[in-house]
């Protein structure tokens, strides 16, 4: 028999560990979990659990992205998507609540299913993250359910309740399993599509935001990254956008994808200083997120947002940043292979995706300009 290398041999004691993991967490629920059983159930020393974990907390998000992310590849298209607004808002909602847990399940194994943060995050930067996650995960849901038009301010704010009506019901049914008619749920969540809903004008702040720089700047792109949408390659010397942001500024994102054309290609690098955590967490929500609309919408309807995960930081390299940590906002525009423009802190990806930025690249394009609008 072969023996493994040491790689193989650390991802396959990663395995035993989540297993185990997943076996305690369903038993004990995350308060009451124990790293020392989780070893004892992996017939592993309580250092061989901490050599792949740094704690029980990324232990525990460690096994629901594990779950999230299989459930994403496994997850089958429509033959096609919804046709409106409201019907694509009721059958993303019904496939998400597949996950509430029946009135015989254990709290811990109810826990898991439902993707469960309670209790979990107990931090600042943590809670910060979660909050800049589920006005992304809304941007990704808004972008699937009007694929064919410049998306609308009006509906990235449906989603958003959308998915505060989803995680009310997840939260009411950790506590009282049972309670909460899915179907109504999701009837609920269509109806949402009706709502008059007061339009918001641009954020104030990128009024104030200094234009990008212009540049001509050859550079290296990392290859070997990963659409989490799509799953395919990306290519970062495509013309468009690139916006490295941080997690706990991906909302940011909206104001790339507000400014940019209708044919740039945008791309969303996440990154984080703390990988182990506030990394899992991030993929975590979006595996879970992609999972779901994987089976609601076809795949030319998929959210056209291109987003890869970072942990290397090579990508931040290659543009010029030495260091990231999770309020990073550093952009650039690329054209033939090129840095034409780049800009750094708050409203980076909206001043490489402005108008500003195309003119000082010759490429004024008025008519196409704008992904997302604030029109009603």
């Amino acid at each position: 028999m072969a023996r493994l290398t040491r790689a193989q041999q650390q991802e396959r004691t990663r395995a035993v560990v989540l297993v185990a993991a997943r076996q305690e967490f369903a038993e004990h629920g995350y308060g009451e979990a124990k790293i020392d059983r989780i070893a004892e159930r992996a017939e592993l020393t309580r250092g061989a659990v901490y050599s792949n974990f740094t704690g029980k907390r990324a232990l525990y998000l460690a096994v629901l992205a594990d779950a999230a992310e299989h459930a994403r590849a496994c997850a089958e298209p429509p033959l096609e998507s919804p046709d409106s607004v409201g019907r694509a808002l009721g059958a993303f909602a019904r496939v998400w609540l597949e996950r509430l847990p029946f009135a015989g399940d254990t709290p811990g194994s109810g826990h898991l299913q439902l993707r469960s943060l309670s209790g979990v995050l107990d931090t600042e930067p943590a809670r910060t993250a979660l909050a800049e996650l589920v006005r992304f995960e809304a941007l990704l849901l808004a972008l699937a359910v009007e694929p064919r038009t410049a998306v609308r301010t009006r509906t990235v704010r449906l989603a958003e309740l959308a998915l505060t009506l989803l995680h009310g019901a997840a939260g009411l049914a950790e506590n009282a399993p049972g309670v909460g008619d899915p179907f109504d749920l999701a009837r609920a969540a269509e109806h949402l599509a009706g709502m008059a809903l007061i339009n918001d004008s641009e954020p104030p702040h990128l009024s104030f935001v200094a234009p990008a720089q212009s540049a001509e700047d050859q550079w290296a792109a990392p290859r070997g990254l990963r659409d989490e949408i799509t799953g395919r390659q990306v290519n970062l010397d495509d013309d468009g956008v690139v916006v490295v942001l941080g997690v706990r500024r991906l909302s940011a994102a909206e104001e790339a994808v507000r400014s940019a054309r209708l044919r740039d290609e945008v791309t969303i690098v996440v990154v984080t200083d703390d990988p182990a955590e506030i990394g899992r967490l991030a993929r975590l929500r979006i595996a879970d997120l992609v999972g779901c609309l994987r089976r609601v919408f076809a795949a030319g309807e998929l959210p056209w947002l291109r987003i890869v995960f970072d942990d290397a930081g090579m990508v931040s390299a290659a543009i010029g940043r030495e260091s990231v940590d999770d309020h990073t906002e550093v952009a650039i525009r690329v054209r033939d292979g090129l840095i034409m423009a780049r800009a750094d802190g708050r409203g980076a990806g909206h001043a490489v995706a402005d108008r500003s930025a195309l003119e000082g690249c010759g490429q004024h394009d008025s008519a196409n300009s704008g992904r997302l609008t604030g029109e009603v």
